[in-house]
């Protein structure tokens, strides 16, 4: 089963849970998309596809400028991993696929 879809997620941040969709678009070992939640939409960056792990980049500007570096695993319909946010450390996401 392919990787790419759309996928409701969940981030535990240090302001509370996160909801957001994201999107994977795969083309061969890399992949373009987005992670749209509350606080807007923010464009992958540098995503790479390694079977069914994904590793990626984002660039918050809202509430303060930070880079995001994420990592997941893809098992069937459901999406495991953490998101990097620089001095905050790691934050634990999951979802599921939604389409």
């Amino acid at each position: 089963m392919s990787v790419a879809g759309k996928y409701e997620c969940i981030t535990k941040s240090p302001m509370g849970d996160q909801k957001s969709v994201m999107t994977v678009n795969v083309d061969g070992d890399s992949w373009t998309g987005s992670n749209e939640g509350a606080q807007g939409a923010l464009e992958i960056t540098d995503g790479k596809v390694d079977g069914n792990t994904l590793t990626w980049s984002m660039n918050m500007t809202v509430p303060m400028p930070l880079k995001l570096e994420g990592t997941a695993t893809v098992d069937g319909d459901t999406i495991t991993g953490s998101v990097k946010a620089g001095m905050f450390g790691s934050m634990a996401m999951s979802g599921t696929r939604i389409g």
